[in-house]
């Protein structure tokens, strides 16, 4: 029988007595998929998916998409990003470094995915945790003034300039980097496009550019709401296990990756993506 439980105040759902290789009615998916929207992310414990059926399961969410690291696909199955630091044949099998700031993913995309679908196949027994905030509890809790203050405004994404923030052991930027990488504005408060609530949508820790603001008065604005929206109330640590799903809403949920001893320890997960529309001011 479906049992939906709070994970946190604010955080996630746990789902609880369903198989998700199997089926599931359209009552109780229409309950599970509501319990997305509120909650920001959906817990899924003691699963077993093939490739095949992960990819089944989350088209019921959306279309599924890829839009990064193409070289880390599954051999078989594309639309199926691999996050590993196993190696095969002398090469690794996924990315073994991802997200470890605060982010919405696709944020620099003039249209984002809808959230993304994590698959756990081994774990390290220490770290690889994922960090979740929800940015729409965030903005609830914000002072009156500040939200009069934000509502309205554009930030402009710019992946050039997040490099040394979220890659500081990397090189720049090339010049056919920069060229590619194009800013992109986004709506600094987003309105969610099927529960119609707003969400912070600035990012977790680079100081973006406010259109129509000076510096002095754009970096401490978006530092104040980046730093607010990962108060701890408003976030939760998961710890994986085997047999883990988590489906998070990039449109009200950030996260973010721990590390663990990639010398000592194997880690393999899967995940997919679901496509998403611009956002909405």
């Amino acid at each position: 029988m479906l049992d939906l439980r709070p994970i946190t105040e604010t955080v996630g759902t746990e789902v609880r007595g369903i198989d998700v290789t199997g089926t599931i009615s359209a009552r109780d998916f229409d309950r599970i998929y509501q319990a997305w929207i509120d909650t920001t992310i959906l817990l899924f414990r003691g699963q077993k998916m093939t490739p095949d059926q992960h990819i089944a399961f989350s088209k019921r969410f959306g279309e599924v998409v890829t839009y990064t690291r193409s070289q880390f696909s599954e051999s078989d199955h594309p639309e199926i990003l691999v996050l590993s630091n196993i190696t095969r044949d002398g090469k690794l099998i996924g990315s073994p470094v991802s997200g470890r700031v605060w982010h919405t993913d696709g944020h620099y995309l003039a249209d984002p995915p809808a959230g993304s679908m994590m698959y756990a196949i081994e774990v390290p027994p220490i770290g690889g945790d994922t960090w979740f905030a929800n940015m729409i509890a965030a903005y609830d809790a914000l002072p009156a003034a500040t939200k009069k203050r934000i509502d309205g405004l554009k930030v402009v994404i710019s992946r050039v300039q997040s490099r040394p923030y979220n890659y500081p052991e990397r090189p720049p930027p090339t010049a056919e980097e920069r060229a590619a990488w194009l800013d992109m504005p986004q709506p600094l408060v987003r309105t969610h496009e099927v529960s119609g609530r707003k969400a912070i949508y600035a990012g977790g820790n680079v100081p973006w550019h406010i259109e129509g603001m000076c510096e002095d008065e754009s970096a401490p604005l978006i530092t104040f709401v980046q730093e607010f929206s990962v108060l701890p109330r408003f976030t939760y640590r998961h710890q994986w296990r085997p047999g883990d799903i988590i489906l998070w809403d990039n449109r009200g949920a950030m996260h973010k990756a721990t590390a663990y001893d990639q010398l000592l320890h194997r880690r393999l997960m899967h995940r997919t993506t679901i496509s998403g529309t611009r956002p909405l001011n």
